[in-house]
């Protein structure tokens, strides 16, 4: 192993350089030279955009000495004296060993100081196009989430402690677990051998009832005597399984709202392949909620069902009953958009990645044919938090050599899915980029021309207040794109786990607020907070739609929409 303090010494003077040249690079942006670090009383004779840089590059200097004092000042046996507010709670450089070391001390603070300047040095470069401006941010970020020292065994006490425990052991399952990922082509988030697709995940009692080359529908097996007698249909985004809704019986909304007397139905997206790679945006309106709305009322007798969608289920859903409405039709009694985006004015951190070179990109390759892989696809969205979905698990799984523990969630979240080019090309450029689905008339789909204000229903919207795919300020706009009377519930946590939050275990909390004011802010200044899961509260809400309570059948299906095969099927099990 070569010497830990020449890596970690070129380490620092990497990130010192790259924050020199980003501070260098912005003074010359606004035109001026980069000057020597002047006196308080020369600070007057900058332009302010100037003046609040140098200031910047002071105080970083300033903090930079301050904290190399602190070490060469630091008995060997004294505790640390944090320099960087917070950074015993930066869960990378929380394990003591990291206070213990005067050597590691000021290496996971320097590196702090240098992030924060830099972040800091990104949020003041004057550009005028936001698109740009965040994406320059989101890629400083990456950069700085990827050359934290706790990623380098160079630079880890925690890797040098473990070695030295396991007398070098914890190297050769570092080494083993990379070569095993390296052939799955993605990192290990969980003990994959511990779940596995309708033996402990997705087993609420069902069967399939329907089936065509897109989706599967699943009738759930009534768990009360009585239940109401409208059903609710739920579409899951097809970017994913839809077992997250019914991970186990713990944590299963689908199972909830069976318990809570609901007929419930679902569709399960086809994981796409060659014979699906020219379905587009079409396509997936016809032959998903369209044509899973007609079996609900077929096998129901109910001509209006309500219906449920999650993120890009949600704006799947809520187009195609635009395009219902525009045909003259009454599809549903009520609508539940979770976690959705009507309007994607504000598309959070995905939208730092799609601009119209990326987008024509897509639409030349595999626009009119071809398959985005699920392994893209999730590798993007791992991106977007990768101190949580990639950084942790590269320490804990190469330098620490250990297996992550199992997690549900997880093990969903590895299990990715494809996605036909033409859809993908569609829902990029008409949503992302240029936000077409927000004004009435200007999208036509299935030959008709959409406009969301006609979608005249009861609407329930659940946001997660720390969403970073959609953010709840940017959701709220839906409401006023619907025609109908409007609910709007904010979840705690973040877009997973703000929806999945099972009423049993009652944590985390939310927010409501009955006015339908016109801005987010106004919205959440006059909010109440609630304790615990809003399962509850949707349920309560749901019911006033749900008609009356008939006496649950234990048939599910009918004469013409006979079971095909038990809940969850085999489309959910098609595995990239």
């Amino acid at each position: 192993m070569s010497d830990p303090t020449q890596q970690a010494t070129e380490v620092l003077n990497n990130m010192m350089q790259a924050g020199q040249a980003a501070f260098s690079q912005f003074m010359k942006s606004m035109g001026g030279q980069v000057p020597a670090m002047p006196d308080a009383a020369a600070l007057g004779s900058l332009p302010p955009e100037a003046e609040k840089v140098v200031k910047l590059q002071q105080d970083f200097a300033a903090r930079h000495t301050a904290l190399w004092q602190a070490m060469l000042s630091r008995k060997p046996d004294e505790p640390a004296a944090p320099v960087v507010p917070g950074v015993e709670k930066d869960r990378r450089f929380s394990s003591p060993e990291w206070a213990e070391s005067p050597y590691f001390d000021y290496l996971r603070q320097s590196y702090l100081l240098n992030a924060q300047f830099m972040q800091q040095m990104a949020d003041m470069v004057p550009i005028a196009d936001g698109r740009a401006k965040s994406r320059m941010q989101f890629m400083t970020r990456q950069y700085l989430d990827a050359m934290a020292p706790s990623n380098f065994a160079a630079t880890n006490p925690e890797f040098i402690k473990t070695a030295l425990e396991t007398k070098g052991e914890s190297i050769t399952n570092g080494i083993r677990n990379l070569i095993a990922d390296l052939e799955k082509g993605r990192i290990s988030m969980t003990d994959e051998n511990a779940f596995a697709v309708g033996e402990n995940l997705a087993i609420s009692a069902g069967a399939v009832v329907y089936e065509n080359p897109l989706i599967q529908l699943i009738q759930y097996s009534p768990l009360t005597e009585k239940v109401g007698k409208t059903p609710l249909l739920i579409v899951p985004p097809c970017i994913n399984k839809f077992y997250i809704l019914d991970l186990q019986p713990a944590n299963s909304f689908v199972r909830y709202m069976v318990e809570q007397g609901h007929t419930v139905f679902l569709t399960s997206w086809k994981n796409p392949g060659a014979d699906e790679a020219r379905l587009g945006w079409d396509e997936y309106l016809a032959l998903g909620p369209i044509a899973a709305l007609d079996v609900v009322r077929d096998i129901t007798g109910v001509e209006k069902p309500n219906a449920l969608g999650f993120c890009v289920g949600g704006t799947i859903l809520t187009s195609a009953l635009a395009v219902l409405k525009a045909r003259g039709q009454d599809p549903v009694a009520s609508l539940t958009l979770l976690t959705t985006l009507l309007d994607f004015s504000d598309s959070g951190e995905i939208g730092c990645l799609i601009d119209e070179t990326a987008v024509a990109t897509r639409e030349a390759i595999i626009g009119k044919q071809g398959l985005l892989p699920g392994r893209e696809l999730a590798q993007v969205f791992s991106s977007l938090r990768a101190n949580d979905l990639i950084w942790q698990y590269v320490v804990g799984n190469y330098l620490k050599g250990r297996t992550p523990d199992a997690f549900d969630l997880l093990y969903w979240n590895a299990d990715s899915t494809n996605l036909p080019g033409p859809f993908l090309a569609y829902y990029l450029r008409h949503m992302y980029l240029q936000n077409d689905l927000r004004v009435p008339g200007r999208l036509s789909m299935l030959d008709t021309k959409v406009d969301l204000t006609r979608v005249d229903v009861p609407t329930y919207f659940l946001s997660a207040r720390e969403d970073h795919i959609v953010p709840w300020q940017t959701s709220y706009l839906g409401r006023k794109l619907i025609g109908g009377e409007t609910t709007f519930v904010l979840a705690a946590s973040g877009h997973i786990a703000g929806v999945i939050n099972p009423a049993s275990k009652n944590r985390r909390s939310y927010w409501v607020n009955e006015a339908n004011v016109t801005t987010a802010d106004e919205w959440v200044g006059g909010a109440a907070e609630q304790a615990g899961s809003w399962w509850p509260h949707y349920d309560q809400w749901l019911k006033k739609f749900s008609g009356e309570t008939l006496a649950a059948r234990g048939r599910l299906g009918n004469k013409r929409y006979v079971p095909i095969e038990p809940a969850p099927g085999r489309y959910v099990k098609e595995r990239v």
